[in-house]
C-alpha cells in the first residue's frame, strides 16, 4: 500500500499539466513524474521490477481521485 502520497504541479502555470509526486511503498521513498499521457517518470530509485505494476495502478487510481476528480 503506498504511504504518504504528495503531489504538486511542475510548472508554476498550473494549467500545464504534470506533477511532482512523492510516497512511501514498503518503507522505501519514491520520487518520480506524473505526465498528463499518464507516464511516470522515477527518479532516482523505482520499485522492484516485480512490484512496479501494482505501485503503478496505485498512483494513477490516486491521481484519478486527487486531480482529475
Amino acid at each position: 500500500m503506498i504511504q504518504h502520497f504528495h503531489f504538486k504541479p511542475l510548472y508554476e502555470n498550473k494549467q500545464l499539466p504534470g506533477w511532482f509526486i512523492s510516497f512511501f511503498y514498503k518503507q522505501q521513498r519514491y520520487q518520480a513524474e506524473y505526465h498528463k499521457d499518464g507516464s511516470i517518470r522515477f527518479i532516482d530509485v523505482s520499485p522492484a521490477e516485480e512490484d512496479l505494476a501494482v505501485v503503478e495502478k496505485m498512483v494513477h487510481e490516486l491521481m484519478l481521485f486527487h486531480v482529475y476528480d
